[in-house]
This record gives structure tokens, C-alpha cells and sequence, in this order.
């Protein structure tokens, strides 16, 4: 008996991927033949494309959505057009029962063509804001999913449902002994784990490293600094461990920190806190993004569940003295964490996913 078909998407970052990856192992255990569709060289094609050898990976032509002039400008709807006509016929050939859509700009040709193949979309939209990729996509999906409360009145009521943070599972089942070992740091002194995101951040990097000697004296610190971002030089400096990026060893780094510095993007945010992380986030600024990131973090901080730097500021505040302003907010962070609500299991979202197929 042929196995029902579902087609994945969404890609240009790791948020874009990690809440499918969350899926995957659900959705192949319901009996789904499990698909995706993402670009030729972003990061999904790595995170899917050989980290999950269980799905089929397709790739496709596809344009960026920018805000700013750029030659390319003229060019990339072409890329988009292109990308379009090569998912419908792969859409076409699979006759998946529904297509989910993380967003990115991967996505766009995707859930075009979906709708040019009546087959239903589920979008799934992690920031307060919709992003401009997933704006484009409302018109074609069947259903919204959306995070925060408040994203809802950005997108079309009919079709919308707050379903909250999806959070991979293995993100709960860290070790924090092995955190150490893989850090080669010990537990004598609080460690900060700091995350740029995965294209890493040259903010957070040159704020953390222009302060080491100061920092390493009271303070251990895990870095994942972006692929190409490491400092050689820096390795054997006691007590700091840079990565320029992991994927299974992340659970146990995270277990063996006490805090987290880190970029705003939602999945990350919220990964940190279902698992307990008292955080400071540094949020990308409005020129350098469409200020989603702002938007994360100040929720998170006015719901007392993180504090928040911009990035502009950390030239005038000593990195030292936001560790120690962590520290000392550690206890009224976590009183907050901990009366939030649990997030979605990836096994509920499917079901909530696949109750719109065809």
C-alpha cells in the first residue's frame, strides 16, 4: 500500500529548519513518506539534505526578498518564477496530501505552486511580525499557524490559530556531564553559553572576545560563534570554548550552561525558555533586519522572562557587568519561566498539521 506523502519547507536559516526537523520523526512514524523542498545551497539542504537521510531532499531555484536596492533585485523574480515551475512538477509528481511551510524565501515557490496544484498549505509564522516571505505566502496557504498571540492581527482571521512554540525534543534530554566534557570546561564556576545564531553574529563575537581576560575570571563561556567566525588563536584559552556550529551536541552545551546570551530569533528564544535558561537577549538591530528580532525581545522582556540589550548599547555597557546583572536576576527569570506554559509537542503540532490535509 503506497504511504501517504507530505511535503516540508522553509529554509536561509536554522529557525527556518529546526521546527521541521522537530517533526520529521513524527511524521515518519504516522506512516508518511516525508519530502522536502528547499534551495540549492542553504543551510536546509545541510540540516535535511544530510542530516536526515530518511526524507527525500529536492532542490530549487529560488530568489531573496530584500529591502534594500540590489542588482539582483531585477533578477531574482525570474529566480522565483523559475523555482515555482520546478516545485509544481515535483508537487505534481508526489501528490503529497499537504504541504507545511516554515517560511524563508525558499518557501514562496513552494507554496505557489502548491496552490496552483490544489494541495492545502499550512504556514507557519514563529515571529510576532510576519516575515516578508511568508506575507507573500498568506494568500496561497489554507491555514496560519502563528506563535505569539499578537501575530494575529497581522494575518487573515479566518485562517489563523495562535498554536504557540513547537520545541525539538531532544532539546530536553541534554547532559550536562557530557556538555562538560564536550566543552572540556568544569562546573567550579557559572558557564554562559553565547549564540550568535547560526550565520553567527560579529556584534556579540567582538563584544564577548574584546573582554575575555575580564570575563575568565569569574566566568566560563561556551561560544558558537558562526561557521567561519572561530579564532584560532583563542583555543587553548582556559575556560572559553568556541564552536562554530553543532547540531546533536547542542542539548548537552545547553545543560552544562547556567545562562544564555543570544540573538532573538523566536525558535531560539523559546527553545531557551522550555528549557529553564535564564537569558539576555541582544537582538538584531532595526538596520540590519526588519526589526523582528526587537519585537521578540521585548516581549520576552516585558513578560519578565529575559532581559534585553540592544545591540547598539553593548559599546557602552561592559560586557562584565550584563553578566553579573544575569546572574543577579537568575532567581526572578526563572520564578517567571517557570509559570509559563508548556509548549506544543511536535506530536500534537502534527496532528494539528495534518488535519487539514486533503
Amino acid at each position: 500500500m503506497k504511504r501517504p506523502v507530505i511535503v516540508l519547507t522553509g529554509g536561509g536559516t536554522a529557525g527556518h529548519v529546526s521546527v521541521n526537523q522537530a517533526l520529521i520523526p513524527v511524521l515518519l512514524g504516522k506512516g508518511y513518506s516525508v519530502h522536502y523542498i528547499g534551495s540549492h545551497e542553504g543551510i536546509e539542504r545541510e540540516l535535511i539534505g544530510d542530516g536526515h537521510p530518511e526524507v527525500v531532499y529536492h532542490s530549487i531555484q529560488s530568489g531573496k526578498l530584500r529591502r534594500y536596492f540590489s542588482m539582483k533585485n531585477f533578477t531574482d523574480p525570474f529566480r522565483v518564477g523559475a523555482g515555482t515551475f520546478q516545485a509544481l512538477s515535483i508537487i505534481r509528481k508526489l501528490k503529497p496530501e499537504i504541504i507545511f511551510s516554515k517560511g524563508g524565501f525558499v518557501s514562496v515557490p513552494v507554496v505557489m505552486a502548491a496552490k496552483l496544484a490544489n494541495v492545502p498549505v499550512v504556514v507557519h509564522e514563529s515571529d510576532v511580525t510576519p516575515g516578508l516571505a511568508n506575507k507573500l505566502a498568506l494568500p496561497f496557504s489554507s491555514q496560519i499557524f502563528t506563535v505569539f498571540e499578537q501575530t494575529l492581527q497581522y494575518v487573515p482571521a479566518g485562517k489563523s490559530t495562535c498554536t504557540g512554540p513547537i520545541i525539538r525534543p531532544e532539546l530536553f534530554n541534554g547532559s550536562k556531564e557530557e556538555g562538560l566534557r564536550i566543552a572540556g570546561l568544569k562546573s567550579d564556576r557559572p558557564i554562559f553559553i553565547v549564540m550568535g545564531g547560526s550565520q553567527g553574529s560579529a556584534v556579540l563575537n567582538e563584544a564577548i572576545r574584546g573582554e575575555l581576560p575580564q570575563l575568565l575570571k569569574n566566568y566560563q563561556i561556551i561560544h558558537l560563534c558562526g561557521k567561519g567566525n572561530a579564532v584560532h588563536e583563542l583555543n587553548d584559552l582556559a575556560g572559553y570554548v568556541q564552536f562554530e556550529y553543532v547540531t546533536g551536541e547542542l542539548p548537552h552545551l545547553l545543560a552544562a550552561s547556567d545562562y544564555a546570551i543570544s540573538r532573538a530569533g523566536s525558535n531560539a528564544i523559546f527553545e531557551l525558555l522550555a528549557i529553564h535558561k535564564p537569558m539576555l537577549l541582544v537582538p538584531l538591530a532595526a538596520s540590519k533586519s526588519r526589526g523582528d528580532q526587537l519585537l521578540n525581545a521585548s516581549y520576552f522582556e516585558s513578560k519578565g522572562l529575559a532581559l534585553k540589550v540592544e545591540e547598539e548599547q553593548l559599546a557602552d555597557q561592559p560586557m562584565d557587568e550584563l553578566f553579573k546583572n544575569l546572574e543577579q536576576e537568575k532567581t526572578r527569570l526563572l520564578s517567571n519561566i517557570e509559570k509559563t506554559t508548556e509548549p506544543k509537542t511536535p506530536e500534537k503540532m502534527a496532528e494539528m498539521i495534518l488535519s487539514f490535509q486533503k
